[in-house]
């Protein structure tokens, strides 16, 4: 009998206790323990079961759960006599950091301190227990949410120390999401507050703690070392690329088909959850599918953009309509199936990605919307070279929507392209000088962009608006070359007798002699689309020449013409 679907379930024992479906990922418990690693960093994509696998550890090791067999009898772990002696042994101390967002460093800092007065609430018998000397005492009835940064800091120490004295062993410590306050801080600007506050924290609790036996983090990016983790000689990394636990997170092709059969669903459907959720890579492990997307399409029987239409999107959109020119001309070809290479550093430097184009991919591969289709250069010495692609139709479709969402900020640009396709070049014009170059303000290059960036601004952004919007009757096409130097675009219809676009773009130079104004530039323009026969394709595929509408763009600064 096929069993329950509990959608966003997160609690190990609540999936377990009502038979609600489950992929096994118990062998995870045996893996972690035999590696006897002090401290274990594993980054994995966002809803890629990172939550209820720290849960299932909580239950299986906690003293709190002791004699709960009935929640892994029948599971991988418990064919394992030594290990299934473990179960509810040790003392646990299990925080998330989930939900600690903050539009400032003391926002976000109150939230932690929330997260660590509801840690300590659960421990209640702690208040009546005798065996602590005084100085313990004190700092345990000062936890509360007006307590000191520097109390904050320490907490987790003070806790694991406790709980050593109150049960007589050393406890298991695991934080789940760890860096979701870290790129909070770095969207709203408070990084280096944050860090610091992180740093210390990261140091009493994992490296100065004696009463610590292990530990465990969970996130969706390694966070550079010089960042929080400077202090930590003893932190095990695991990232995507890591061979350790590569089937123990995400689901594998087998077992996405294997569900998809125990559910009723045919052949004709396995091929559609491939095409729209294959493509997560793992280690050596290829055809990883992420958990929430295969678990919405189980229940509902549609496929969506359910893994992208997730929260935790924010940080993407910031980087692309921020980024660079050249970090948009990649994204043009992403979203028409190519490829971009690109050095990968997998400590991610956060104040670095304003900066570092190569800190963004690396970020992008990282948090699961890329994937290496193949590594080019892999020298220990040197940054590995990869060549990324999107990962899978979903995160194609969740660009796209995204893109979307940035022009329909300004409903103007849609009357732009209508005059574009009708020929009416008065109306372009008006449009362009009085709205649209403002529509694309989000598309910066820059915090501060001087005047000379407007038109690379302008044509990137909007190059992406028709590449999105227009590909369901339009194949577009580009003459492409950095520095804005050479750049003509064609949207080539996909029913011939459909309008066809040639576009090409030019910057007014003045120490040109044949230039005295736009007007020479857009006429120039104009005359590089005829002299370089650019309808020559479209003409070939039968394509009227009456249909074919061509445009020259000047750009001077801000001011635009278009002929």
């Amino acid at each position: 009998m096929a069993r329950t679907v509990a959608i966003g379930a997160q609690d190990y024992e609540k999936i377990i206790r009502t038979n609600s479906f489950y992929i096994d990922k118990t062998s995870f418990i045996k893996d972690w323990w035999n590696s006897n690693d002090d401290v274990t960093l594993i980054t994995r994509p966002r809803r890629f079961g990172k939550t209820i696998t720290m849960s299932m550890l909580n239950y299986f090791f906690s003293k709190q759960y002791a004699g709960r067999s009935d929640l892994f009898e029948g599971l991988d772990i418990w064919k394992d006599e030594k290990l299934r002696s473990l179960q509810g042994t040790y003392p646990v101390i299990f925080m998330t950091f989930a939900g600690v967002k903050g539009k400032t460093y003391e926002d976000a800092v109150a939230g932690i301190k929330k997260q660590i007065v509801k840690l300590f609430s659960s421990h209640p018998y702690l208040l009546d227990y005798d065996g602590f000397n005084e100085n313990e005492k004190k700092s345990l009835v000062n936890i509360s949410e007006e307590m000191k940064d520097v109390d904050a800091e320490y907490s987790l120490n003070l806790l694991s120390t406790l709980l050593e004295k109150y049960h007589g062993k050393k406890v298991l410590i695991f934080l789940d999401e760890y860096d979701t306050p870290l790129q909070e801080a770095y969207i709203q600007g408070y990084w280096d507050e944050m860090t610091a506050f992180i740093r210390t924290m990261f140091n009493n609790t994992f490296k100065t703690n004696p009463s610590m036996e292990r530990a465990i983090m969970t996130g969706i990016t390694r966070v550079s070392k010089e960042s929080i983790f400077s202090d930590l000689n003893n932190l095990e990394v695991v990232t995507t690329t890591s061979e350790k636990y590569e089937t123990d997170f995400g689901f594998t092709e087998s077992e996405v088909f294997a569900a998809l059969d125990e559910q009723g669903y045919t052949d004709e459907d396995k091929k559609g959850v491939k095409r729209w959720y294959d493509g997560f890579t793992l280690g050596r492990c290829t055809d990883i599918y992420n958990p929430w997307s295969i678990t919405h399409f189980i229940d509902k029987g549609k496929f969506d953009t359910y893994w992208a239409n997730t929260s935790g999107n924010g940080l993407v959109g910031h980087l692309i309509s921020n980024g660079t020119p050249d970090i948009k001309m990649d994204f043009e070809k992403l979203l028409k199936g190519e490829c971009v290479e690109a050095a990968i550093d997998e400590q991610i430097v956060f104040n670095q990605l304003d900066s570092n184009e190569d800190a963004v991919w690396s970020l992008l591969l990282a948090s699961g919307y890329l994937k290496c289709e193949k590594i080019i250069q892999e020298i220990p010495e040197d940054t590995a070279i990869y060549r990324l692609v999107l990962t899978n139709f979903e995160v194609k479709k969740m660009f796209e929507k995204m893109i979307r969402g940035w022009f329909a900020k300004d409903k103007s640009l849609n009357e732009f392209v209508k005059a574009m396709f009708k020929g009416d070049l008065r109306s372009m014009n008006q449009y362009m000088n009085r709205v649209a170059l403002n529509t694309f303000s989000y598309f910066d290059a820059g915090k501060k962009p001087s005047d000379e960036s407007e038109p690379e601004k302008f044509y990137h952004g909007f190059v992406l608006g028709l590449l999105v919007d227009n590909a369901k009757n339009y194949v577009l096409k580009s003459n492409r070359e950095s520095g804005f130097g050479r750049y003509d675009v064609v949207l080539e219809p996909k029913n011939k007798y459909d309008i066809a676009v040639i576009i090409e773009f030019k910057v007014y130079d003045n120490e040109y002699d044949k230039e005295n104004d736009l007007t020479d530039t857009a006429a120039n323009a104009l005359a590089q689309i005829e002299e370089k026969q650019y309808a020559a394709d479209l003409l070939a595929q039968g394509i009227p020449e009456e249909k074919i509408l061509k445009y020259g763009f000047a750009f001077q600064g801000k001011k635009c013409l278009i002929k």
